[in-house]
């Protein structure tokens, strides 16, 4: 699975420099290298958030499929779709409400922080 996600990684970068010296759309390659890395950051803090339960990991999964579906449909077709692209943001804003919600260990952190 590792493997699959770097091989993954290398692969975009790659897409997007070879349709960068095609095209020479310098905004496109910015948008889509710092559209990666703020998608593989919020994966990676979605994948943190869920270790304790599997039903949010199980969706940062799938979120964070079809956030990278959508980088690469940018870059092929050209449309941005930012609510994909963001939507592995949905798990960490989820277990906050559920942290809130049913109880968990930080309730003494979200009382200072409110």
């Amino acid at each position: 699975m590792k493997a699959m996600v770097v091989f993954a990684i290398f692969a975009t970068v790659g897409l997007s420099l070879f349709l960068y010296s095609r095209n020479k759309d310098m905004k496109k390659l910015f948008v889509t290298i710092v559209s990666l890395i703020a998608m593989l950051y919020i994966v990676w803090v979605g994948f943190r958030v869920s270790v304790a339960i599997f039903p949010l990991k199980i969706l940062n999964i799938v979120l964070g499929a079809f956030a990278w579906v959508s980088l690469i449909y940018y870059m092929v077709r050209g449309k941005y779709v930012w609510y994909f692209i963001f939507s592995p943001l949905l798990v960490p804003i989820a277990f906050v409400i559920f942290s809130l919600l049913g109880g968990s260990r930080y309730e003494e952190i979200w009382g200072s922080l409110l």
